[in-house]
């Protein structure tokens, strides 16, 4: 096939394209940079108008606004400039095309789950722009037709966010955690590119996404930064001491590492159902412990074992 994959020189793009190109497909990247792979078609996700697909047999959306940033009315209109309204102008160019929509279960209301939260659960009430426009982003790419996936927390090689963030919240040997230890849903990028191709045969609607298995919060905290390098005790703080240093944080920072969707994100543990997902044939086999011993491994045989 010749597969379109939007936002293919960031961090899931990037892999996606390349594991489409491995696959044996005709991979063309769009967006402002080339990708890693294949031919590049420029389009600025954010621009008056959509990107050129002709030719293309499919297409992959992974092109969006990420990160945490300090909330606020230009925060939110950037956002929706790339998430929305860059969705809309994307499905209209692809019409007739099919369409895989990489959103996030970011979607999913916060707060705490008694059980792994299916794709019917409640969506809204999101903590940040990127939540609020990924919810709005998918709502119109799903009633064009398109297949969402809903990754959580997507680590693995090259990984600019979700890592990095955790080893500076690391400070003095001691790092702080949201209430008691709880169990959550990761998704190694492996995971989601395979997901990303599969998806192509699949009927329109939402799916979770994720690893196997869900993880335990404060051994996989540790063994992460471990991998890195680096021992760091773990210690339990209350969820409302933690939300309340995050709001000082937003007032006195304009990139601050503690948020309240940080917060939300180690407090709660959310664990993905991915029942609707596996009836399609999603089988994930990638694992954090994979990619934790790839690193430890890179890490020891760097010069001077830099991480």
């Amino acid at each position: 096939m010749r597969i379109a994959v939007t936002g293919a020189s960031g961090f899931c793009g990037g892999h996606v394209a390349r594991t489409a190109a491995m696959a044996g497909h005709d991979v063309v990247c769009v967006g402002r940079r080339p990708g890693p792979v294949g031919t590049h078609v420029a389009w600025d996700a954010a621009g008056p108008v959509g990107p050129d697909l002709a030719g293309a047999d499919a297409v992959i959306h992974l092109a969006a606004a990420v990160g945490d940033p300090r909330p606020g009315a230009a925060t939110e209109e950037r956002f929706r400039r790339v998430n929305v309204e860059g969705t809309a102008r994307l499905m209209d160019a692809a019409a007739g095309i099919k369409v895989v929509y990489v959103s996030s279960a970011s979607v999913y209301a916060p707060g705490g789950y008694a059980a792994p939260v299916r794709e019917d659960a409640p969506i809204g009430r999101q903590r940040t722009a990127y939540g609020r426009t990924k919810a709005a982003g998918e709502r119109v790419a799903v009633e064009a037709g398109a297949v969402a996936l809903r990754p959580r927390a997507v680590y693995g090689h090259g990984d600019p966010h979700l890592l990095p963030r955790l080893r500076r919240a690391a400070r003095a040997g001691m790092l702080l955690l949201p209430g008691p230890d709880t169990t959550l849903s990761l998704t190694a990028v492996e995971n989601l590119a395979g997901a990303c191709l599969a998806a192509l045969d699949w009927p329109a609607g939402a799916y979770n996404v994720a690893d196997a298995e869900p993880y335990p919060r404060d051994r996989t905290v540790r063994a992460v930064l471990a991998a890195s390098g680096r021992r760091a005790r773990t210690v339990h703080i209350p969820v409302g001491l933690a939300n309340a240093a995050a709001a000082l944080a937003a007032r006195l920072h304009p990139a601050p590492t503690l948020t309240g969707y940080a917060v939300d994100q180690l407090a709660h543990g959310l664990v993905l159902d991915l029942g609707r997902a596996r009836a399609r044939g999603y089988c994930p086999t990638r694992t954090l412990t994979d990619f934790l011993a790839d690193r430890t491994g890179y890490r020891q045989h760097r010069p001077g074992g830099l991480p």
